[in-house]
């Protein structure tokens, strides 16, 4: 995200469950990083590029989501450059997603 121009504020915390569960996202579309940009909640190994989509286009919703850890997604990066596909979800209200964008 530093890369992409974005300057997050690292927090270490040992459960990062409550905080999601408060924020609206579902465990089942948690993951190991979380963090709140311009209204929205972004949830797992996210793309800069559909962060920055999500901010141009202001969607009704709570944010996006990468749940899990997909090989090669930012940060899951494999050194031989394999690269699973997986979906970016627009996380809506009431826990209903969307697909937001595809990666792989």
């Amino acid at each position: 995200m530093r890369r992409a121009g974005y300057a997050p504020k690292v927090v270490v915390v040992e459960d990062i469950s409550p905080i999601g569960a408060r924020l609206g996202v579902p465990f089942e579309l948690s993951s190991c990083h979380l963090t709140t940009v311009g209204g929205y909640v972004v949830v797992g190994h996210v793309p800069p590029t559909d962060v920055a989509r999500l901010l141009k286009e202001r969607p009704k919703a709570l944010g996006i989501t990468v749940p899990g850890m997909p090989a090669g997604s930012p940060g899951m990066e494999m050194p031989d450059g394999r690269r699973e596909k997986y979906e970016t979800l627009l996380l809506l209200p009431g826990g209903r997603t969307r697909t937001f964008a595809r990666h792989g």
